[in-house]
């Protein structure tokens, strides 16, 4: 109470120890809240500059939203006032900045918004500083508002680095001219994509190339101040140049620049321009220039003492490689794995794995670098990464005698780690039989080989062992009487361990009663796998965790050049022949997955599991199913009406048509990428949100819906998400969908969450389209024709003249057709020119047969060329919307 009867004092030093005892002591609950605020509230309307500075200072170091409530209206008047004095306008800005963070529903710019803005033009240097300081603030959360401010921005940097460091005296700090506030306009313009006036940006490119030539002047000052404040405005704006990657000029010279400071002495400026060149990197534009440096930061990464240093060498590397430097790097990468910091070591050895894998051209130099990659660092290779080789050596037959090879080399060392044993067990199991002629490798030698490790190692390798073993009785017969002497032993056959008692049991049985064609088919060599997105993408960009938002998801941007895929389903391949106790396992993407029980591959009549397995077979159960599905959509947690699909949705839906990954939808805060695939009736989609900003979203919910008729056409099953969203981070959703009967609408997608206080509700349709169900069927020219005249009645068909709205590329428009999921149909159609399709589509209910005859007339002047597109189907609705959906795409 004492220190409230303080604040109406008109004594400075009395008021300054109320407020003082105010900021640092009341609660904001206090009863004495109402009385404070009227203190404060008499000393903003006192006119008096200094009470006024005290009162901000005292609503901002409280910064309750209590205080919000009582002065948000209050201070952008006081900030825009013509009579304000400087002194209270930086403090007012500043007060505003915490309490728009604090509660950000409260401070409502609107009228204010263009006032605040020409602040930037303000004379007094100390307001812009702090003006500039809210602007970006609430530019981050409503660019569009504030974007006015991009010009203003760029003519006062403009002023300040054409200036000599005498023209701003009070603000010139080691002869750098306004050295925070040049870092704050460079931070807000980073804000916005480039100018789109000319003079604007002329302007701006103009700076930045000033900027860049001041680096290169000599120091005017040996003191660390100096560099350090030239420095900070260097590297923001190399950030700027690095956001608006699109001058190819400035990135390579922002490159150059970089370059120097790799061998500075200063160990944080070799640390950040190490840092800015991993994202130069990934630029078109200054690849090549970052190239140049590949000695220096192989250098860094042998001699540097601070680690931190070293893993952001090893992160250029990773950056810079491409299929000229591989192997120089992947080589240099290993070297360093020998002496690495322990806590980089996993994500090293996913860094050179997915290299091996992604410049592989000579596929015996990928089997040798992944298993040095395990000598190296056993312990630090995850399954991920084994199942990788393994899937790769199954998918080429060109290597997997040099792989058996290798592999029985490599066992031969004394101390062998057990990743290694487990890849030997898997690649002698199913190709020993590719060394067994030369003698020092024959079949016993091998199983004596395997065999010698048995007792080292843990459960699930043994029982991968044990499935190699019955793998070798089918191989090699000759080694018959000695693997059965071995399943019989009683530390086999009364294991205590139920997975090896039963393997041991039954491997024995088999061996013993299956005629030698039984066994053959039963134990044949493992089929391809499906091709998929590497599994150890997935699991890098898992730990990289919050800051890397963009898995890369347009079409194969990421995809190694290796024939062979993410594991299958939780490895039920894997776990079918030779692992032991399943144990999750990355699925596509990364996403945890578990194989079925007792290592069976789940049936095959159950088809969702067989192609997507995630769970076991009764995964479609009603209510909440065994891998956590709900059986329909989930009820929507916000009770916010979901709001009405973008306009914009019929279009990104067209998007789709033919193409199955890609970003489906992108705004200043959100990112959502989509990967699906589709079997039959059955489709599975991935659905990936990316938090583009550094604030977290929280009470984040998503629903699908079907609306109408499609309710009873389309069963869609969705997984739950966080409801918090890491700023930076990225959440996936999967969805299961089954088409019961054909339909003509799409799902929607509802999305709530709230960034900053603000509900954010966004409706788009879901890429799901009849086309997707499509089976493509090969027929010849007799059978098509017949076909083609059996579907005669008017009704069955559907037919589009339209004009073309791209260029009539022949590659294009194949991949279209087979992307749309039919099959293109050769030398059918007496025409050469016409395009030819068929095929069925899957639901439920009953199969759609779909005949598609595309008749381009090329010979015409562009802008004037047509199609003709013909749809005949036994179904008149069907007909339709595939000729609608297709018409569309050329």
């Amino acid at each position: 109470m004492e220190a409230v009867n303080l604040l109406s004092s008109n004594k400075y030093t009395e008021k300054q120890i109320g407020y003082l005892f105010i900021s640092v002591l009341v609660n904001s609950n206090s009863e004495l809240i109402r009385l404070i605020n009227n203190a404060i509230k008499n000393d903003l309307s006192s006119r008096n500059p200094t009470f006024m500075c005290l009162a901000l200072h005292c609503i901002a170091n409280v910064g309750s939203r209590e205080m919000a409530e009582a002065f948000a209206g209050e201070i952008p008047r006081i900030l825009v006032a013509g009579d304000t004095m400087d002194s209270v306008k930086q403090s007012a800005a500043l007060c505003l900045l915490r309490l728009y963070k604090a509660s950000p529903d409260l401070v409502l710019m609107g009228e204010w918004t263009s006032r605040v803005v020409h602040l930037l033009n303000d004379q007094h240097m100390g307001v812009v500083t702090a003006a500039i300081s809210l602007i970006t603030c609430l530019s981050s959360k409503n660019p569009d508002e504030f974007k006015t401010c991009v010009s203003l921005a760029v003519s006062r940097l403009s002023r300040i680095v054409s200036s000599a460091s005498t023209d701003l005296q009070d603000y010139t700090y080691y002869f750098v001219p306004a050295p925070w506030l040049s870092c704050k306009l460079l931070r807000l313009l980073q804000c916005y994509p480039p100018p789109e006036d000319g003079a604007v940006k002329g302007r701006l490119v103009e700076c930045l190339e000033t900027i860049l030539n001041k680096a290169q002047e000599p120091p005017k000052s040996k003191k660390v101040q100096h560099s350090n404040a030239k420095n900070a405005i260097l590297f923001e704006a190399i950030s700027l140049i690095i956001h608006y990657d699109s001058e190819p000029n400035l990135l390579v010279r922002a490159c150059n620049q970089l370059g120097q400071f790799l061998q500075h002495r200063e160990t944080n400026l070799r640390y950040l321009a190490l840092e800015s060149m991993c994202t130069l990197a990934s630029s078109e534009f200054s690849h090549e220039a970052v190239k140049t440096h590949i000695e220096t930061v192989i250098n860094a990464l042998k001699t540097e003492r601070d680690v931190s240093v070293r893993q952001r060498a090893a992160d250029l590397l990773y950056a810079m490689c491409d299929r000229s430097n591989a192997k120089q790097i992947v080589a240099e990468m290993l070297s360093y794995l020998e002496t690495a910091d322990y806590s980089i070591r996993e994500e090293m050895v996913l860094k050179v794995a997915i290299l091996a894998e992604k410049y592989a051209v000579d596929y015996s130099w990928y089997v040798d670098t992944i298993l040095n990659l395990i000598r190296i660092a056993g312990d630090y290779v995850s399954e991920e990464v084994w199942y990788r080789v393994i899937q790769i050596v199954i998918n080429r037959d060109d290597v997997q005698g040099y792989a058996a090879k290798t592999v029985f080399e490599a066992l031969q060392a004394p101390a062998c780690h057990e990743n290694m044993v487990k890849v030997g067990g898997y690649i002698l199991g199913e190709f020993g039989n590719l060394i067994a002629g030369d003698p020092r490798s024959s079949p016993l030698v091998q199983f004596n080989l395997l065999h010698s490790k048995f007792h080292l190692c843990s459960v699930p390798t043994r029982a991968l062992l044990l499935s190699a073993y019955i793998k070798f009785i089918n191989l090699f017969p000759e080694t018959k009487a000695t693997i059965q002497e071995v399943l019989r032993s009683d530390s086999q056959i009364r294991n205590s361990d139920v997975e090896l008692q039963q393997r041991a049991v039954e491997y024995l049985k088999l061996s013993s009663i299956a005629s030698t064609d039984v066994l053959a088919t039963v134990l044949e060599e493992m089929p391809p796998f499906p091709e998929r997105e590497s599994s150890i993408l997935a699991k890098l960009k898992k730990k990289k965790g919050p800051g890397a938002v963009s898995v890369e998801l347009e079409d194969g941007k990421e995809r190694g050049e290796l024939n062979g895929g993410g594991d299958r389903g939780g490895d039920a391949a894997i776990a079918a022949s030779n692992a032991s106790t399943p144990s999750p396992s990355a699925d596509l993407l990364g996403l945890r997955s578990t194989a079925p029980a007792s290592g069976a591959t789940p049936s095959a009549g159950s088809l969702l599991v067989d192609v997507f397995s995630e769970a076991g077979p009764s995964a479609t159960s009603a209510g909440v199913n065994d891998d956590g599905f709900l059986s329909s959509a989930p009820p929507t947690v916000a009770s916010e009406d979901p709001a009405p699909p973008l306009p914009e949705s019929d279009e990104l839906l067209n998007k789709f048509v033919c193409k199955n990954n890609g970003v489906l939808f992108e705004n200043q805060l959100l990112q959502i990428g989509i990967k699906s695939e589709y079997r039959q009736n059955l489709g599975r989609m991935y659905l990936f949100y990316g938090n583009k900003t550094s604030v977290q979203f929280v009470s984040f919910n998503t629903t699908v819906s079907c609306p109408g008729e499609l309710q009873s056409q389309l069963n869609v099953q969705t997984k739950t998400v966080e409801p918090l969203v890491e700023g930076g981070a990225q959440v996936q959703q999967v969805i299961n969908i089954e088409c019961l009967t054909d339909f003509i609408d799409a799902p929607l997608l509802n999305i709530k969450f709230r960034y900053g206080g603000a509900l954010q509700n966004i409706s788009l349709k879901l890429p799901v389209t009849i086309n997707k169900f499509f089976q493509p069927t090969e027929m010849a020219a007799a059978d098509f024709f017949q076909r083609w005249k059996q579907l005669s009645q008017p009704q069955q068909e559907a037919q589009k003249i339209f004009k073309a709205s791209h260029g009539m590329d022949t590659e294009v428009l194949k991949a279209k057709l087979l992307g749309l999921g039919t099959a293109l149909l050769e030398n059918v159609d007496p025409n050469p020119e016409n395009y030819v399709c068929a095929g069925v589509i899957q639901t439920k209910a009953q199969q759609v047969g779909c005949l598609l005859r595309l008749e381009p007339n090329a010979q015409a002047q562009p802008g004037e060329q047509m199609y003709r597109l013909t749809l005949r189907s036994s179904k008149d609705t069907v007909s339709q919307r595939v000729c609608d959906l297709l018409a569309e795409q050329f």
